[in-house]
């Protein structure tokens, strides 16, 4: 059984009730993804481009990004954007402030899986991402781009986001972040739990869940989402889903501008517990 098909068994039994929120947004939205030249990031932009927003597709390298911008169409943009460098932040938001002067939507979807020897498997990276061997340098890489690169993003684009009648925030994360699911003996994935990737997720649950509380009486909405057990170059293209099928919840989340704030889904829009 596939990933996402084994996650949505599990949390079908847990959680009986599914939320279930869709709506196509208006014209003339502003949207910054990061990470978007490919994978998960290219969908959800190419998504939102489809449905009318401006989409800034936020890329480390600018001609990939260019390129992915290209491939998108519509009104998808390239921006320089890598997380992990403040200039790079800055100069970002510089960039949206002087065109539009409000964000709408930010989709922090940048992330790496290892900072260690690349072309290992999947397997090989979990193996050297235990706790008890994990090297605390790749930790504090991988952790750089999927924990405080998301926070700083965020705090960049804030001043914008306020500028927004109604903004949102959806954060990419990963069911293999829930502590709940982690500690539970008769989750699929029991026992697999580890400190590199698996808890910078957990991390960066931990920071969506404090900004949608502090940022509830601002109107922003903030949400988590994981899109399944994905073959993307984040984990060697080892997944079970396509990128177009683990895609669908992300995209689904993004686009809808009316679902509840402060909730993590994953997908076939299921809940996952914290």
């Amino acid at each position: 059984m596939s990933f996402a098909a084994s996650l949505n068994s599990y949390l079908m039994q847990a959680n009986q009730s599914a939320i279930v929120h869709s709506h196509v947004p208006s014209q003339s939205k502003i949207a910054l993804v990061t990470g978007a030249n490919q994978g998960v990031g290219f969908q959800i932009a190419k998504a939102l481009s489809d449905n009318g927003y401006v989409v800034y597709v936020g890329s480390r390298n600018w001609e990939n990004g260019q390129t992915a911008a290209k491939d998108i169409g519509g009104q998808a943009q390239a921006i320089q954007l890598d997380v992990t460098v403040p200039s790079s932040i800055q100069a970002a938001v510089a960039q949206v402030e002087k065109k539009f002067g409000r964000l709408d939507l930010l989709v922090n979807n940048a992330a790496i899986s290892h900072a260690g020897k690349p072309g290992r498997t999947l397997e090989a990276v979990m193996q050297a991402n235990r706790a008890s061997v994990a090297s605390l340098e790749e930790m504090r890489s991988v952790w750089e781009t999927n924990v405080f690169g998301v926070l700083a993003v965020t705090q960049a684009f804030l001043p914008l986001l306020r500028q927004s009648p109604a903004a949102r925030i959806v954060n990419v994360s990963s069911a293999l972040g829930s502590l709940t699911l982690n500690s539970d003996p008769s989750w699929p994935y029991y026992g697999s739990f580890e400190v590199i990737y698996g808890a910078s997720k957990t991390a960066l649950n931990a920071i969506t869940l404090a900004l949608a509380l502090e940022l509830k009486e601002a109107n922003i909405n903030v949400r988590a989402v994981s899109p399944g057990f994905t073959a993307t170059a984040l984990n060697n293209f080892q997944g079970t889903d396509t990128v177009e099928k683990g895609s669908r919840e992300p995209v689904r989340v993004a686009l809808d501008e009316d679902g509840p704030s402060g909730v993590f889904t994953g997908p076939g829009e299921v809940l996952i517990p914290w």
